[in-house]
């Protein structure tokens, strides 16, 4: 392990200045982190413990504020969440063991890098999200777990977070703050397609700090769920996973929040399905022709085509029982 320094924050803005120097990471749970760095992927110089954050789970302007030092097992537990926004607890307790819910901050959570095998073989393997222009191996390589949408010749691989796929559907908005000031951006948008710079993972400012999450106030969010697909039930990523929550009134979809896990890099937001329901009553058939529709643009590799037809059998079932007696 390269050597580096070790600080503790106090607070956001003493983060922030001890940020300064290149080559500083943000540590929380270090959960990721450190398995990055016992790996040579990351190399950081300097360290700045922000578990001093705030934890504070609390309802603001009919929404629910989180910290970003809370640790993924509160979030889940929290009863606010819980009732509020189901999906959220099932897609935290879907993710990781419990030792590792329990050190790992919802910050940490949202900046967690991509668990592809070629990424983290940094002694045989050629990546280019580990360094621009050395080529992607997964493409022609083992490449079951890859992204079907989103992706790029420079970058196949696949976002890891179970919570960031609820979060993206809630419509989260992220609390950022660095020297210049605070910002804030929805999920959907701080998280990057590849493109031909997949080395960068976010919209994120050199030394800028996630301070908090923030649910708006979503009503038909308590009839929601997230259901993951993986090939064993404890402690793997998902190979597709679904984040949805369904408003059905009068016989007819008033509204709908959809989000795709384990086919891109970045959480996908299932837009074009959304579009397809709204007005809608609700059916089976309608439900698998939305998410054929979402999926025509899945560009499938030589392992993993099976994800196409799984995506679309796991968005129908999970929009089939959200509908209930309607469908």
């Amino acid at each position: 392990m390269t050597p580096f320094t070790y600080s503790k924050a106090q607070d956001a803005a003493d983060a922030i200045r001890r940020s300064g120097a290149a080559g500083t990471k943000y540590l929380g749970g270090g959960t990721n982190l450190v398995d990055l760095m016992r790996e040579t992927v990351e190399q950081p110089r300097a360290l700045v413990d922000v578990t001093g954050l705030s934890e504070v789970i609390e309802e603001r302007g009919g929404g629910l504020f989180i910290g970003a030092a809370a640790r993924n097992t509160a979030v889940a537990e929290h009863l606010a969440v819980r009732r509020r926004y189901p999906l959220l607890a099932r897609a935290i307790l879907a993710g990781a063991s419990g030792q590792i819910r329990n050190m790992a901050t919802v910050g940490g959570n949202i900046l967690q890098r991509t668990r592809c095998i070629y990424f983290y073989d940094n002694e045989a393997a050629r990546c280019n999200k580990r360094q621009r222009g050395q080529g992607c191996d997964a493409i022609d390589g083992f490449n079951r777990n890859h992204a079907i949408l989103g992706a790029s010749p420079a970058c196949v691989a696949t976002h890891p977070s179970d919570m960031c796929v609820a979060l993206a559907a809630l419509d989260a908005v992220v609390h950022l703050k660095s020297a210049t000031g605070e910002r804030a951006l929805a999920l959907t948008e701080l998280h990057r397609l590849p493109d031909d710079h997949p080395e960068i993972d976010t919209m994120l400012e050199p030394g800028e700090l996630i301070t908090g999450i923030e649910l708006p106030p979503l009503a038909f969010a308590s009839r929601s769920t997230y259901r993951k697909v993986r090939d064993r039930s404890s402690y793997a990523f998902a190979l597709v996973s679904v984040a949805a929550a369904l408003d059905i009134r009068g016989g007819v979809i008033r509204d709908i929040r959809l989000a795709l896990g384990g086919v891109a890099h970045k959480p996908w937001r299932a837009m074009e399905a959304e579009r397809l329901l709204r007005g809608q009553s609700p059916s089976k058939e309608k439900f698998r022709a939305a998410a054929e529709a979402e999926l025509a643009a899945a560009n499938p590799l030589r392992d993993n085509a099976f994800k196409i037809e799984l995506a679309r059998r796991t968005i129908t079932a999970v929009l089939v029982e959200l509908a209930g007696d309607h469908a």
